[in-house]
């Protein structure tokens, strides 16, 4: 039976789409080749060509084979912000037969040192302002090696346009053991060895947190990869004559996926933003004449206090969308008068490299998931026996696709109950609950697994609590949500805190004070309340679900 959103695939635009059998470095590969001398990076006002970029990421595989001892299928931290250095670094370290381990620039020393212990990093390639929380791992779990960049040495012109403090940061004059400079890492040529990652073997590893309480790294191929790098061009109908701005965050799939390897992959141009600025996104909007913009819907929204924001600022703009968080009924319509575009959203977890379904252009839902795209199938299925559902039945999202994960590093059993068969065919298990309906749209109305969607960051509060019990004041906590009027949600912590600590007036400040020093910024929680005690179940298990009730009813 055809599914049921073929009767709406959007016309000129293929049902499947055929993926390349190489390496994602092929398609940087292949675009410099194509357009040499093309823009493919402006970063405040200065350019990179697709031939500097090629011939950067080539020097820099070379350095890290013949300088760092990486060999095929190492693992290499990329621990920076949205700038040139983050795309030379990350086809370098695939140029170089390795795999990536992105990280949030927001995470702290003891968030990272998981990463590198469990994912077994020996080098890091990081930005000038987060050095220091690399320097303490150093020398340890076989990390030895860190290349430092300092994002302003890509700005060469001169220019009107504001630039943030990091950007203008500049690495440690000190010597750091096992740490170089960046520039000093491209400063003699060193030819890489040839080039043999296939489709078929490990790119990346991204770090998803897990209801456990640790991160869990999420298998990505060169093929899963390969899918959502093709998408976007097909889909948003990207060619090399699109210019793209480049401020969701390329750690994150779809910052990554849709906009940094689907702009490369066509050979189009990227304007990077190292941070979000509203008014500098409405100059380089006019200024570069901007095409496409992949966003969070709190960007939008804060584009619209903007007092320079006119009809006019937009008008280059035929595509604007994103997903992280469902965007506002009323910020929608008002974007669509001001521009006449529709937000287009989305929906795609790291498992499955940024999106499975999506609304096109031509046809958008509000508020909804979209459709599955190219060569993907989604099921809705009842969540304890497993049965698929049909039309307006809430229940579990289950997809499958050549973009799904091949499974979470070093964890078996966690991979085993990800996956589940229908039918003889083999579906991933998201965790959210949605809904089609009679058109094939998909809608999300709630979340099987405990998670907290911050501004589009997802937050997971086994972790946090996991930090939190090392306070010496803390007896007890429990993560939950709270409304939020701009983050839509955010991180509340119910604490039971030891005897001796209860009479403290300043104690709800202490914990927020230090919950954010070793929490990234989105994590750590805003809004802290003592209790008594901890509701429990029978076996002792903090009935969470209960706190949150409450909280969502008061």
């Amino acid at each position: 039976m055809e599914p049921l959103h073929y009767k709406h695939w959007p016309k000129d635009v293929p049902r499947t789409i055929t993926l390349p059998k190489t390496s994602l470095y092929y398609n940087l590969d292949v675009s410099a080749a194509r357009y040499p001398e093309k823009t493919a990076i402006s970063y405040y006002g200065s350019r990179l060509s697709y031939a500097r970029i090629k011939s950067e990421v080539d020097t820099l595989a070379g350095y890290l084979q013949n300088e760092c001892g990486v060999k095929k299928g190492d693992r290499v931290l990329l621990f920076m912000q949205n700038s040139p250095q983050f795309v030379i670094a990350y086809y370098a370290v695939l140029r170089a037969d390795a795999v990536l381990v992105p990280s949030n620039p927001m995470n702290l020393t003891e968030e990272l040192r998981h990463y590198i212990r469990d994912a077994g990093v020996s080098v890091a390639i990081c930005g000038a302002e987060l050095c220091h929380r690399l320097e303490p791992l150093i020398g340890t779990d076989g990390f030895n090696h860190a290349i430092v960049a300092d994002y302003g040495t890509y700005i060469t012109e001169p220019t009107d346009l504001p630039i943030p403090d990091m950007v203008q940061m500049t690495s440690p004059d000190k010597e750091i053991s096992g740490f170089i400079k960046w520039e000093k890492a491209l400063s003699v040529p060193r030819q890489p060895g040839s080039h043999l990652s296939n489709h078929e073997d490990l790119a990346a590893i991204i770090y998803t947190s897990g209801t456990t309480g640790e991160p869990k790294g999420c298998m990505h191929t060169h093929e899963t990869l390969m899918e959502n790098t093709v998408f976007a061009g097909y889909w948003q109908g990207i060619s090399c004559e699109d210019i793209m701005l480049s401020v969701v965050p390329f750690f994150h799939v779809t910052g990554m996926q849709v906009v940094m390897n689907g702009s490369i992959y066509v050979g189009a141009e990227l304007v990077i933003m190292t941070r979000w600025d509203r008014e500098l996104a409405l100059q380089l909007i006019q200024r570069h004449q901007v095409t496409n913009w992949t966003n969070i819907p709190t960007m939008v929204i804060d584009l619209f206090a903007s007092p320079n924001l006119t009809s006019e600022s937009l008008k280059s703009l035929r595509y604007i969308g994103g997903g992280g968080a469902a965007m506002p009924e009323a910020v929608a319509k008002r974007l669509y008068e001001l521009s006449g575009l529709s937000f287009v959203e989305g929906y795609g977890l790291t498992e499955t490299a940024a999106p499975t379904h999506s609304n096109h252009l031509s046809r958008p839902k509000p508020q909804c998931l979209g459709i599955p795209i190219f060569n993907t199938e989604a099921q809705i299925i009842e969540p304890i026996t497993l049965e698929p559902l049909g039309p307006n039945q809430n229940g579990e999202i289950v997809v499958r696709g050549p973009q799904i994960f091949k499974g979470y590093w070093n964890k078996p059993q966690a991979t085993k109950e990800s996956f589940l068969e229908i039918g003889g065919r083999t579906f991933f298990r998201t965790g959210d609950l949605g809904y089609y309906d009679e058109e094939g749209y998909f809608f999300i109305v709630d979340r099987l697994k405990r998670m907290i969607n911050a501004s589009g960051f997802k937050v997971w509060p086994a972790e946090v609590e996991a930090l939190m019990y090392n306070h010496p004041d803390i007896q007890e906590a429990c993560i939950i949500s709270s409304n939020d009027a701009y983050r839509g949600e955010t991180v509340k912590a119910v604490v039971v805190l030891k005897e001796a600590s209860r009479q403290n007036k300043d104690m709800a400040q202490n914990i927020i004070n230090w919950c954010k020093e070793r929490m990234a910024a989105y994590k750590y929680p805003r809004i802290i309340e003592f209790v008594d005690e901890l509701p429990k179940s029978g076996s002792g298990k903090v009935q969470w679900r209960l706190l949150q009730i409450k909280e969502n009813t008061d």
